[in-house]
C-alpha cells in the first residue's frame, strides 16, 4: 500500500467486510431490506471505499456491533459500485445522501441517520 493510500485510501475494492455485514448490490436488495425492516430494525451504512474518514467511522462502528447483541440486521452498500442504489435510497426513504452514512430502518421508515463522526451504535 502507497503512502497516499494510507492517507487518502485505496482504489482497490475491499474484500475484507466484516461476517455481520450483507450487501445490497441491487434494486431487488433494496426492496428486500425495506420488507425484512417490518420484521425486525435494519441499518445500512453507506460506504464510499476511497474515502479514508469513511474506512475509519465503519471500522469503528463495525467494532461496536461486534461487542453488541442487538437484534439487528446490519447492511452495507459500496457507494462507488452502486450509486444508482444510493440515489434510490435517498429517493425512497427520504434522506438526504450522505457519505458515510447510517440509516436505520423500522416497518418500512426511516427511524434515524447520521453521517461521519456521528454514526455510532447508539442509533440503532
Amino acid at each position: 500500500m502507497s503512502f497516499l493510500d494510507k492517507i487518502f485510501g485505496s482504489s482497490e475494492k475491499e474484500n475484507n467486510v466484516v461476517e455481520f455485514w450483507n450487501k445490497i448490490e441491487s434494486e431487488a436488495d433494496l426492496d428486500e431490506v425495506i420488507r425484512k425492516s417490518f420484521q425486525k430494525k435494519v441499518a445500512i451504512f453507506k460506504h464510499s471505499t476511497r474515502c479514508f474518514i469513511s474506512k475509519t467511522v465503519m471500522r469503528k462502528f463495525e467494532k461496536e456491533v461486534e461487542r453488541s447483541d442487538k437484534d439487528v440486521e446490519y447492511y452495507y452498500l459500496d457507494l462507488l459500485a452502486h450509486r444508482d442504489i444510493s440515489n434510490k435510497i435517498a429517493d425512497q426513504l427520504g434522506v438526504e445522501h450522505q457519505s458515510p452514512q447510517l440509516i436505520v430502518l423500522e416497518n418500512g421508515t426511516v427511524v434515524r441517520s447520521a453521517s461521519h463522526h456521528s454514526i455510532n451504535l447508539d442509533l440503532v
